[in-house]
């Protein structure tokens, strides 16, 4: 199953902003269900969710899609660049569904026991100690793996269980086979810029999923989150998105991203609060995309362009 069969949004309107490792908002109705929650245990395993949800404005049917993933407990995968909103959107969800959310950062020392956990030893002896996903799995929570391509094959295949129809965590070292609740969810995102054939999903794990593709918004919508997040006037917003589609279309710097609407938030903070645009501009998006001198120097005459100078 593939978010082809759905209409997929050409972009997305949020920013991934930091990591929670604790439950994240409270749970919100949404269209077309009685109750978010409508089914299932009304107890929140955590009791915070009291908080405002995490921005989010939809541009195509990713919430949806997102919603009949986690009713017909199907695993889902997003794709997308840096920076376009991926980690904002499953935080923003978590708080949608009423579920505690647990967030790992993959990297390529990521090991099983870091995702399922280990036996620890202190002055009482030793202890089990459950890892993110096993948390999630008993707590009924979302799990997110972002950047899932980063972590070694040979640890990615402990989700397999968990991302097919057994639904379930085998646990080695204490012999407990955990059964996933209708509540959890697992949910991994990658860039598919950086794949390329040693990082990369196995055909059997990717298989597992439904996919949808996140993209960066259409102007008129990521002016909109500029002014949302950071209360700028909507003439810097036009700037700064103008700039930003044109750093994304130059093919001669050789880089390895565009600029993300992550960092132009970043610029829109440091011009709010009275720093010069151009260098505001320099700092959170020429320098953050690149370290080539020549490189960064093209993309200030294009700053100095987009504000007059």
């Amino acid at each position: 199953m593939d978010a082809a069969l759905f209409p997929s949004p050409s972009g997305l309107s949020a920013l991934s902003a930091g990591f929670p490792s604790s439950p994240v908002g409270s749970p919100a109705p949404s269209a077309g269900f009685s109750s978010p929650r409508e089914g299932f245990s009304s107890a929140d395993p955590s009791g915070v969710f009291d908080g405002a949800a995490p921005f989010y404005q939809p541009v195509g049917q990713e919430v949806l899609l997102f919603e009949h993933a986690w009713r017909n407990r199907l695993p889902l995968l997003i794709k997308g660049p840096t920076g376009c909103g991926k980690t904002r959107f499953i935080r923003h969800m978590a708080h949608r569904l009423g579920r505690p959310l647990f967030t790992v950062a993959c990297h390529d020392d990521l090991t099983a026991a870091d995702l399922v956990g280990r036996h620890l030893i202190g002055r009482e002896g030793a202890w089990w100690s459950d890892g993110p996903l096993t948390r999630a799995v008993r707590e009924g929570g979302i799990c997110y793996l972002d950047e899932v391509v980063e972590v070694r094959k040979d640890t990615t295949v402990i989700l397999h269980p968990l991302a097919d129809d057994r639904r379930e965590l085998p646990i080695d070292r204490t012999g407990e086979i955990l059964r996933a609740p209708p509540e959890f969810m697992l949910v991994v995102s990658f860039n598919p810029g950086y794949q390329n054939l040693l990082k990369g999903m196995k055909p059997s794990t990717r298989q597992r999923f439904v996919s949808l593709r996140f993209d960066f918004p259409p102007p008129e919508v990521e002016a909109a989150i500029l002014q949302r997040e950071c209360g700028i006037d909507p003439l810097l917003a036009k700037r700064l998105v103008r700039l930003g589609n044109g750093l994304r279309g130059l093919k001669d710097l050789d880089l390895e991203e565009g600029a993300g609407t992550r960092l132009l938030v970043h610029a829109a903070t440091l011009i709010l609060g009275r720093l010069d645009p151009v260098e505001a501009c320099r700092a959170a998006i020429a320098e953050a995309l690149s370290d080539d001198p020549e490189t960064v120097a093209a993309m200030v005459e294009a700053i100095h362009a987009t504000f007059g100078r």
